[in-house]
């Protein structure tokens, strides 16, 4: 029989939780020694799979970072597996190497929100010297950390085309400020304003030096439209370099004239340099895919620490992904800046839970079988998991939609989805530009302008795939080495704003979603052609 000191192999998220994460396989009958004693394991227990440490009367709460996710529906033993329904269903159709319980021994809970757990508060204090990064002044339009060339088409029907206009130019060599050409293609064409407002935050981006855009005749939706909705919201574009082509020529007329603009484009940006510039003027957006139980344990946290010092030196950070945070509202409400804020965040919660109805889903369906096989039990377990991107000290000050632009600084919460390519396309849209991305399975994800530092949430993954990501978190086993690996991972996220390349920008990854939404109606629930919510 194997036998184990806890620390050894496994990790406790809270200190009153009563379920520990093991950090490896383990046998089944392993005995796990404890400060007070030592239990043995019912059933072997996977990577990231969770079992009990003290005891769990029937109909009582499971607890992780000491809020709960599940509810026992008999007793549960210390040793004992936590197993609920979903799992035992999702892990019929994999290779397991351990039998599982005949029966589950709890059910998924989702403790309901409530405007009571909001308490207002500071935000964390700042810091009294400034840091400075070297980066392109883009003055209203803020501070960027790239200085790309990017072809945006106005609707998909012309994304083809503006990927082989970019492809055009692969070498920028000789224009040594630049940091090259990118497509910005995507797959939507509805002119609403929820996409309207998304084209034009990519428009105005501060890491773009130039902007070509590219307008297809058969479209209802063309650049005018975009041009007409950034006047009437008072888009910065004082300064902005930017392009017009219409896709609808012959090729071999439609083709030398968007070369031709981009290189006069290219012309313009290499002009600019980069000047010493204060940490305030940064925008960070807090990100995460393909998550296993450690995501909330070592890769989240050690985000958190960074957003944190960026909100110390006056910066702008940015969560999202709103369905994976329900069943953590009290985490993040345990310190906002006044109710109009915290009810702000719960309605865009409930409404989303609402929307998803009307489609005949629930959040509750948002963990993929990969998150379970990972150690992600249910929705609520992965939101509050996910919700540790944002640091216990750190204030929520402003709530916004989706691509809305961020006026002011501080933290903001910013509606979206779960998936992570259609989150990031709306931060993207509201101004970050730099994204944090913590991964437990080692999703690639990088948008073709703003450059995404990559975070493994295990040494294991990492060593697997070195060249891919960026920080390796699994280095993080307690709050020691978590703070450490937090701050040294700030001052790499500064390195990158004055201009270190990713992993992501040297393997020439890109991708970009935007959001796709369809309204329905409340009296029919068939779906209508405006894509804003009810």
């Amino acid at each position: 029989m194997n036998a184990y000191n806890f620390l050894d192999v496994a990790t406790l998220p809270g200190l009153n939780d009563n379920l520990a994460i093991a950090r490896q396989n383990l046998e089944p009958g392993t005995e796990i020694k404890l400060a007070n004693g030592s239990i043995k394991l019912s059933h072997g227990v996977m990577e990231g799979h969770r079992f009990a440490v003290t005891e769990i009367a029937k109909g009582h709460e499971l607890l992780s970072w000491g809020l709960p996710f599940g509810k026992a529906i008999s007793d549960i033993k210390p040793g004992d597996y936590a197993l609920n329904e979903s799992m035992k269903r999702e892990l019929a159709s994999w290779s397991v190497p351990y039998a599982l319980p005949e029966q589950p021994n709890f059910k998924d809970y989702r403790r309901p929100a409530s405007i009571e757990d909001a308490k207002f508060g500071d935000q964390v204090q700042k810091y009294m010297q400034d840091r400075q990064f070297m980066g392109f002044s883009r003055g209203e339009r803020g501070v960027g950390i790239r200085n790309y060339v990017a072809v945006l088409p106005i609707t998909s029907a012309s994304s083809g085309f503006a990927d082989y206009v970019a492809s055009m130019f692969n070498d920028t060599s000789e224009y040594r400020n630049v940091d090259g050409v990118v497509s910005a293609a995507h797959t939507e064409s509805s002119g609403n304003e929820f996409l309207l407002r998304t084209l034009a935050g990519f428009t105005v981006h501060p890491n773009l030096g130039g902007i070509l855009l590219v307008n297809h005749p058969g479209s209802e939706l063309k650049y005018s439209n975009v041009e007409d909705f950034m006047r009437e919201h008072e888009y910065p574009t004082d300064g902005l370099e930017y392009r017009v082509v219409t896709r609808g020529l012959a090729l071999n007329q439609a083709v030398p004239e968007a070369q031709r603009r981009v290189v006069e484009l290219l012309q313009v940006a290499n002009k600019t340099e980069r000047t010493s510039q204060s940490v305030s003027n940064l925008k960070f957006a807090l990100q995460c895919g393909g998550s296993d139980a450690f995501s909330g344990v070592t890769g989240n946290p050690l985000l958190g620490i960074i957003a944190r010092e960026l909100i110390r030196y006056g910066s702008t950070v940015n969560l999202t992904e709103t369905d994976e945070l329900m069943g953590a509202e009290s985490y993040i409400l345990a310190n906002v800046k006044d109710l109009a804020t915290a009810q702000k965040f719960l309605y865009m919660l409930q409404r989303f839970d609402n929307w998803a109805a009307l489609h005949g889903h629930s959040a509750e369906g948002n963990p993929s079988g990969g998150n379970k096989f990972r150690g992600l039990y249910d929705i609520a377990v992965k939101s509050i998991g996910a919700a540790m991107k944002k640091h216990q000290d750190l204030r929520l000050d402003c709530v916004i939609e989706y691509a809305e632009r961020m006026l002011e600084r501080g933290f903001y919460f910013m509606d979206g989805p779960g998936n992570d390519l259609e989150g990031i396309a709306g931060q993207v849209a509201s101004g970050v530009t730099m994204i944090g991305f913590t991964t437990g399975n080692g999703s690639i994800s990088n948008f073709p302008f703003v450059p995404t530092v990559k975070i493994m949430t295990t040494s294991r993954k990492y060593n697997e795939m070195p060249n891919e990501m960026d920080i390796n978190a699994g280095r993080c086993i307690d709050q020691v080495s978590l703070e450490r690996e937090g701050l040294a991972g700030f001052n790499q996220l500064l390195r990158v704003a004055s201009g270190e390349k990713t992993s992501g920008e040297n393997a020439g990854h890109s991708k970009l979603q935007i959001w796709r939404q369809s309204k329905h109606s409340l009296a029919t629930g068939k779906p209508t052609t405006d894509a804003t919510f009810v």
